[in-house]
């Protein structure tokens, strides 16, 4: 969804699977909402599909998975396909935390905008976010 100038961008800011960390996610759930941005935090424990359905009620231009428990290369694809499946192909897609190196390639293949690992600026976080949601085409 291209969001006018008056219209906020929405981000769902999620914790997928059984991890219980959400330090990050709420740090940089509160740094998109100080930037601008309107943030639907989902919590902890959040299935793949109770997050593609958080997308589809919040009308959301963009979904941030935080994945700190290793199991990034089973939860981020079940997103993207669920995500296909509901015939949501404009919603941008990214993922924090742990991700090792080698495996950033094939989420990216996958359909995953960004990878953000431990130590990027929030700063960077928002202007990829902000930049990427603008150049999308509208719903």
């Amino acid at each position: 969804m291209n969001a006018p100038a008056t219209q906020k961008i929405r981000v769902v800011v999620a914790k997928p699977g059984l991890d219980g960390h959400d330090r990050g996610a709420k740090i940089i759930a509160r740094a998109l909402r100080d930037a601008g941005m309107e943030v639907i935090y989902t919590g902890l424990h959040q299935t793949p599909e109770q997050i593609v359905e958080t997308v589809v009620q919040e009308d959301a231009d963009a979904v941030g998975l935080s994945i700190l428990s290793g199991a990034h290369m089973t939860l981020v694809p079940r997103v993207v396909e669920l995500l296909r499946e509901q015939g949501i192909d404009d919603v941008l897609v990214t993922v924090g935390g742990t991700i090792p190196a080698d495996d950033i390639p094939e989420l990216k293949e996958l359909g995953v905008a960004e990878v953000f690992t431990p130590g990027t600026p929030t700063q960077a976080i928002i202007d990829f976010i902000s930049g990427s949601v603008q150049e999308r085409e509208p719903r």
